[in-house]
């Protein structure tokens, strides 16, 4: 197809939709009779400039492909071009990220962290211990205020942490930043924020439920209100801001909604398992003592086990066999 007419152009867009006839005209706010007529027709279609708007606005496309001089190569890399003003890379230096951060999180945060503590928790520990000094009072005075509004009562946040990263946090014994005396420092701050408020909200999720390797993230801030999202780039310099609407609903959905979102714990239970953990980093306790402290103390055993090693799950297999 050369893509001249609208019939081939509609055809293009339904089949790159994935859709069923069904579901495609409930989007386009079209009866399914009139989009099979399309998909059937052997002649020019009719489409006023309304249904056109509605199809551009839905799945992201440029009005230029309803154009006469967009056909062929030119209409299907219009398909194929993600909107620049959907995508946006955000290169700069670390004051100018932090600013940014701060803007996008101002009121409220839905926050994907990509490794436990979050920064906002780790800097306000090492703030209090003094261990690392940042000379460029500029760097200080913001990291201070975020630290003040993230940690005040009335701040909204949503964070979600995998189980893999408080463990590698509490027992990793490579590639670990803090000492035994930090990581208890850090979890009892966010026993203390997160208890019993209602405004904050930890969950601990199971980054084996989806997937068998288990799941990686990176650090993903949603703002719901606005519509839009960023994530850390590999490169630090960079983020990377979407102000796609449909994909920051879906993100956020996938998270918020409990059908489809990982296995994971309540986030009304959620400081208990950290008050637990941080017991046994206070008393010197072993995972599989960790684990069984859990097992006792929790329904979610379960959850932790899958996020343990196979030879320490087959050491806990045979202890209950006895």
């Amino acid at each position: 197809m050369n893509y001249e007419n609208n019939m081939e152009k509609i055809r293009e867009i339904y089949k790159r939709s994935f859709l069923s006839i069904s579901r495609f005209s409930k989007l386009i706010s079209k009866d399914r009779r009139t989009i099979s007529s399309w998909l059937d027709s052997k002649e020019e279609i009719n489409l006023n400039i309304e249904t056109k708007k509605e199809i551009c606005e839905k799945f992201r496309y440029s009005q230029k492909i309803w154009d006469k001089s967009c056909f062929g190569e030119d209409f299907l890399k219009e398909l194929n071009e993600v909107s620049k003003k959907e995508v946006q890379i955000i290169d700069a230096d670390y004051i100018k990220r932090l600013k940014y951060i701060m803007n996008m999180e101002a009121n409220k945060r839905f926050v994907i962290q990509a490794e436990f503590p979050g920064p906002v928790y780790r800097d306000a520990m090492l703030e209090s211990t003094g261990r690392i000094k940042n000379h460029d009072k500029e760097v200080q005075a913001l990291k201070r205020a975020r630290i003040k509004k993230m940690l005040s009562y009335d701040y909204d946040t949503t964070e979600w942490y995998s189980i893999k990263s408080i463990l590698n946090f509490c027992f990793a014994s490579i590639g670990n930043f803090y000492t035994k005396e930090e990581k208890i420092k850090v979890l009892d701050l966010m026993y203390d924020i997160f208890a019993n408020n209602y405004n904050k909200k930890l969950f601990l999720f199971d980054s084996y439920s989806k997937n068998r390797y288990g799941a990686q993230t990176t650090y993903i801030s949603i703002n719901t209100k606005r519509k839009v999202l960023f994530f850390k780039s590999p490169i630090q310099r960079l983020f990377i801001e979407i102000k796609n609407k449909d994909l920051v609903q879906t993100i956020h959905k996938y998270y918020s909604n409990p059908k489809t979102a990982p296995e994971h714990i309540n986030f009304l239970d959620s400081f208990f398992l950290i008050k637990i953990l941080r017991d046994a980093l206070m008393y010197n306790n072993s995972l599989l003592q960790a684990y069984q402290s859990i097992a006792k103390q929790s329904s979610y055993a379960k959850l932790f086990f899958k996020n343990l090693s196979i030879d320490l799950q087959n050491e806990i297999k045979a202890l209950e066999d006895k």
